[in-house]
């Protein structure tokens, strides 16, 4: 056996370096880089390793450890987990930094390989700096935080054990199923020893992706099922996109007459004018689909976790008689809600449903339906996102005023980012989406600060049009970091700041359950002097293009503007911190206090243990 001597560090390096996918006919990098932020525990190492791999494996360095990772996530996902980054961090506070986006990526099924430094597994100088000491368990170190958020982890204590454990860290990040965060906990002397690897370890592999059909039995059930629905509607999920489905997806819509609502994850899978499309379901959804889903006799959810805000909290399903089939790559998933089981990739699954369907079609009378209910709530969202001549518009104006310029774009290839608050709730009602892959918005976690990072990502991974990142002044003040990043690297982004002043979004919910306002606007929380902060000179501090303009017709114009510059350019208006979409949604599980002496808290306490008794809690 033919052998090379390298280090640990060196050894890993090379071997990411040879991992291939291929994509559309062309074979690519499987990593596309590694973002670093170096330290005591990783730069001697890994730091080398990097340096000597150059543009093999390029290195990118981040301001921010917990954005990098974000980045890292928006990359795989814009990439339809098809590609991926890794991040390498310090021992200690730089590893702990990673463990908010890790859990980001673990609930939305991301892969992004983790390589903090660790310990010296000698334990010759213990303790290191930065070194956590568990008093009873000398094992445990800062990095054992990451375990509950990965789906796969190994501390690296001898240079040997990356001859096994990359394999599986590998397999985790490109399997359908079980995709998420890999972590290795890299021991800080071991990524410095030498050992004589296999020459074979370093050839070049190219990963496929597996797309499983379903079990004859579990497809003969969901067919039975189908076959007998009078009232059937899709939930497509994220799934959907990820398998490249979407295209089977609408064809099966199209074939049996079944309309098709989405998840946060799922929006695009249809363009928003696709004929069997109802919009957004759940608690941010449309009244279209929400009115569908209520009276739906069969629900064929796809690719989906159908987590709380897509059910409603487990209230939306209002037919009493209601079956909800599964189609999910995972088994995991599959049962949930109590759910007839359809475990396969989302393409093959709908592709071999519809081959056993053929000649069935739902009536016409509910795809009637549909399209009516559909038209209508086209009109209220125009109503919504028109223009306004208010010095502060509500989050809807400046959506359509950013969805126009989208929509402008002739080849559907601009994309809008956002995450947290209440900007999620109001694109995902409200914003039309053209083609697959023009909405990325991360609401599985609703992780605040992932905005500007994730939008850094979806850049790095799309060559043509532009990412508009919305974003609100709380979640801009979280983590901003990364536009001096996008600047450094040349990634321009679009970013508009919505400024209402506070945490809107949990004002208007305390507001909702009867609770006082109270620490959530910058008005109502302690303070011994009102701050009036300069988003657009912090961002012009930073390296970005930048203005501050008030009204939609100024930030139209500034739109215009921000498309025709060659680099980051950030826009600032007040907005409405009191005013959503009235329309659409569904209620959504908050529980409200038992005792209070305010009122309006009993009150809602009544609304809402009355709410509870239309919850399905059978599964």
């Amino acid at each position: 056996m033919k052998t090379i001597r390298l280090t640990a560090a060196q050894a890993v390096v090379r071997y990411l370096s040879r991992q291939r996918v291929e994509i559309k006919g062309r074979r690519v990098p499987l990593f596309a880089g590694v973002w670093a932020i170096f330290g005591h525990g990783n730069v001697a190492g890994l730091g080398e390793a990097l340096y000597g791999a150059g543009d093999d494996l390029p290195t990118y360095r981040a301001h921010n450890e917990q954005a990098m990772v974000h980045a890292a996530a928006a990359f795989a996902k814009a990439n339809y987990r098809r590609r991926m980054m890794a991040c390498t961090t310090s021992i200690g506070p730089g590893a702990t930094n990673m463990v908010t986006a890790a859990a980001l990526a673990h609930v939305n099924r991301l892969p992004v390989l983790l390589m903090p430094g660790d310990v010296f597994a000698s334990r010759r100088p213990d303790p290191v700096l930065q070194q956590v000491e568990d008093f009873g368990d000398a094992t445990i170190t800062a990095n054992d935080c990451l375990r509950p958020v990965c789906r796969y982890f190994d501390r690296i204590t001898r240079p040997e054990q990356i001859i096994t454990s990359l394999p599986q860290a590998i397999r985790t990040l490109v399997d359908p199923a079980d995709c998420g965060p890999a972590t290795l906990a890299f021991c800080q002397d071991v990524q410095a020893e030498a050992y004589d690897y296999p020459q074979s370890m370093f050839e070049e592999r190219v990963h496929g992706q597996r797309r499983p059909g379903p079990c004859a039995d579990e497809l003969t059930r969901a067919r039975d099922i189908l076959r007998r629905a009078e009232k059937p509607l899709i939930i497509a999920g994220g799934g959907v996109l990820y398998a490249d489905a979407c295209d089977v997806l609408g064809d099966f819509a199209d074939r049996h007459g079944i309309p098709v609502c989405e998840t946060q994850a799922g929006k695009g899978a249809l363009p928003w004018d696709h004929p069997r499309s109802v919009g957004a379901i759940g608690v941010t959804g449309t009244g279209a689909a929400n009115t569908m889903a209520g009276e739906a006799d069969v629900v064929l959810a796809v690719g989906t976790r159908l987590q709380d805000f897509t059910t409603g909290s487990r209230a939306l399903f209002g037919n009493p008689g209601v079956t909800i089939i599964q189609l999910n790559i995972h088994p995991f998933d599959s049962v949930k809600h109590r759910a007839v089981p359809l475990v396969c990739d989302a393409g093959r699954g709908l592709g071999e449903l519809s081959a056993g369907l053929a000649g069935w079609k739902s009536g016409g009378a509910w795809t009637d339906r549909a399209a009516c209910e559909m038209t209508a709530w086209n009109a209220v969202a125009d109503k919504y996102t028109a223009p306004s001549n208010l010095d502060l518009p509500t989050d809807a104006q400046v959506l359509g005023a950013v969805n126009r310029q989208v929509n402008m774009e002739p080849t559907k290839e601009d994309v809008v980012v956002c995450a947290a608050g209440g900007l999620p709730g109001e694109l995902h009602k409200l914003w039309r989406t053209p083609a697959a892959g023009g909405y990325h918005v991360e609401y599985g976690y609703s992780c605040m600060g992932y905005e500007i990072a994730g939008g850094l990502g979806v850049r790095m991974a799309r060559d043509g049009g532009e990412v508009f990142v919305l974003v609100g002044d709380g979640s801009y003040l979280m983590m901003n970091s990364e536009i001096a990043t996008s600047v450094m690297l040349g990634r321009k982004l679009i970013i508009v700041v919505l400024d209402n002043r506070g945490f809107g979004c949990i004002n208007r919910l305390q507001n909702a359950v009867g609770s006082a306002p109270f620490n959530n606007l910058l008005g109502d929380a302690r303070s011994e002097r009102q701050v009036e902060i300069d988003f657009a000179a912090h961002a012009a501090s930073l390296g970005a293009v930048s203005e501050r303009v008030t009204g939609i017709a100024e930030l139209e114009a500034a739109l215009k503007r921000a498309r025709r510059a060659d680099q980051t350019y950030v826009i600032v208006l007040n907005t409405d911190p009191m005013a959503s979409t009235g329309d659409g949604g569904a209620w959504w599980d908050v529980a409200v206090p038992q005792v209070s002496g305010r009122e309006q808290v009993v009150q809602a306490r009544e609304a809402y243990v009355a709410a509870t008794k239309n919850q399905r809690v059978d599964g």
